[in-house]
């Protein structure tokens, strides 16, 4: 049976290091993504993210990091074949393409459900790294209030 995978993407006017940082440096993903961090996200490191709507703390393991170009990370907790993939590219001067991919989901009922869970996920962090890279705004001060 083949398996499923969840993807977003988007186009941030900033330079491409500046997007790379903002994902592997906490002191800036913390303006739009985590609450916080026990460190930069890098190649075989584990490291806990805290986020502002759960009281738990998740780890999530670098598995390969390349400057400027991809990130890859586990944040499964020991689930088998789970994966994140984020890509970027230059467009044009100063503005970068992101592309996530998080593999993967059984293809059935749950994995279905899961699969939609983490796209709209994924499409909500993108949606909050632009706006906080390109306005200064933090978007996901409140957004999640009414879940609890």
């Amino acid at each position: 049976m083949e398996k499923l995978t969840a993807k977003a993407s988007i186009q941030i006017q900033k330079p491409i290091n500046e997007v790379f940082e903002a994902i592997v440096d906490p002191n800036k993903m913390n303006h739009y993504f985590i609450k916080s961090s026990t460190g930069r996200l890098e190649t075989g490191k584990t490291v806990e993210w805290n986020f502002p709507e759960f009281p738990d703390s998740f780890p999530v393991t670098g598995k390969t990091i390349r400057p400027d170009d991809y990130i890859s990370f586990d944040w499964s907790g020991g689930l088998a074949n789970q994966l994140v993939e984020i890509s970027l590219s230059s467009v044009g001067e100063g503005s970068t393409v992101v592309k996530i991919t998080e593999h993967e989901m059984n293809n059935d009922k749950e994995g279905i459900l899961i699969m939609m869970r983490q796209t709209e996920g994924w499409a909500n962090f993108l949606a909050c790294m632009k706006a906080y890279l390109e306005y200064n705004i933090n978007l996901r001060k409140g957004a999640f209030d009414f879940m609890f």
